[in-house]
């Protein structure tokens, strides 16, 4: 029989909050992060806003070693790693760390570091350059800094899957548990890509919101006055942990991880299917990887990126896969809040959907003032709602075509 899996820990840092109680105090003041960036000047681009972390400081959460060695990436990583297992009570040097495994996502990795160790190279030479650069700069450097900070000597690796990268890593997580790899994953997703060039890139393609006026309403959902997403940085890590175990040590339990799956669209690098198969067979095999059927689902975390087309697309999909349950579903886009953390995203969002089910209240979409037409759910605009769902679901769609979904059920 295949093992279940809980949540036990949650660790995050994000614009809107750091740890559980920061970030859940962030969804109630029910207020955007979005701000105009300071990191550089985004004077050339099109766009100048961004979701920034205003108040992390390395320190609090890591060592001086561990400061001077890791780039941002790796910091906010492991900090939120280091926040998860305390959050579930877990001392890794008190358990058997050959059964306990990371698995990080991430669509740039250190890319924003060695960015600007690039400039810093051109400006100074070789000797201006990070000693470690050759460390840091590589997608899988905070899944490693992770097993290294805490000695964890089970499975271990760093996705890239874009916008998808934090939800196929729980993803991992879960079928390393289910197959009997370890009894406990450290699992999630970080990203820190608010440099010029990474910004830059971005905005060559024209995919960001340029609402530079009024940042703080510029992610806004399934709003028809959408016009792309905004960057954000941050980092959100899921602690998973076989069910038995988790409650044999009478460990808090936020929801479990039921379902999972992940499918490609193969149609295009930046757009989605226009009919939104592919989205809709991910949800679909998610909820049969679960064994629940699509009218037991409660609320819906969706991805929701504030982009003209995966807005509807997502929409349509969700469509497809309810039926006429769809509108009975409460659906919430919570990247109004703190932007789009690229492949930090899908961690951060089944975060959030493990505390709304854990604590009845599912999270508005923000800045939702005029509905598109083809967008024409319940996305709870403006204001939260107290409910507790018993099974709910969370999207990730990425560039490339990747879709990636979850499915959580409440802790029995």
């Amino acid at each position: 029989m295949m093992r279940r899996v809980a949540i036990t820990g949650i660790g995050c840092v994000t614009p809107i909050g750091t740890g559980v109680e920061g970030l859940w105090d962030g969804l109630r003041a029910q207020r955007s992060a979005v701000r105009t960036i300071t990191r550089f000047d985004p004077a050339p681009f099109h766009s100048h806003i961004a979701a920034e972390i205003p108040d992390f400081v390395p320190g609090d959460h890591l060592g001086h070693r561990e400061q001077r060695r890791f780039d941002r990436f790796s910091q906010l990583g492991v900090s939120a790693a280091r926040l998860a297992l305390a959050d579930a009570g877990i001392d890794p040097a008190r358990e058997d760390r050959d059964r306990i495994g990371v698995m990080m996502g991430s669509a740039l990795g250190g890319v924003a570091h060695a960015e600007r160790q690039a400039a810093a190279y051109h400006a100074g030479g070789l000797r201006a350059v990070d000693a470690n650069l050759a460390l840091t700069v590589f997608g899988g450097a905070v899944s490693c800094n992770i097993a290294i900070s805490f000695g964890l000597t089970g499975p271990n690796a760093t996705n890239g899957m874009s916008c998808a990268s934090g939800t196929v890593a729980v993803g991992d997580g879960l079928r390393a548990i289910q197959r009997g790899e370890a009894d406990l994953m450290v699992c999630g997703g970080a990203e820190a890509p608010l440099a010029p060039l990474c910004f830059g890139a971005f905005a060559l393609i024209r995919a960001m919101s340029t609402r530079n006026d009024d940042p703080a309403t510029a992610s806004r959902p399934f709003d028809r006055g959408r016009d792309g997403f905004v960057m954000g940085e941050g980092a959100a890590v899921l602690v998973l942990e076989a069910l038995d175990r988790a409650q044999a040590r009478g460990a808090r339990i936020y929801a479990e991880v039921a379902g999972y799956a992940l499918t490609n669209d193969a149609h295009h690098m930046t757009a989605p299917r226009p009919d939104g198969r592919e989205a809709a067979r991910a949800m679909r095999l998610a909820l049969q990887d679960a064994r629940v059927d699509a009218t037991s689902v409660g609320y819906v975390n969706a991805h929701g990126s504030s982009t003209p087309l995966n807005d509807s697309t997502e929409t349509g999909a969700m469509k497809t896969v309810f039926g006429e349950h769809a509108r009975r579903l409460a659906v919430s886009g919570t990247k109004g809040y703190y932007g789009h953390p690229l492949g930090a995203s899908g961690a951060i969002e089944a975060a959030i959907t493990a505390l709304a089910m854990a604590r009845g209240w599912l999270p508005p979409t923000i800045n939702l003032a005029a509905p598109d037409d083809a967008c024409d759910l319940d996305y709870l605009p403006g204001a939260g709602r107290a409910a507790r769902p018993t099974v709910a679901l969370s999207n990730s769609f990425g560039f490339g075509g990747v879709n990636a979904s979850l499915v959580l059920t409440g802790a029995d």
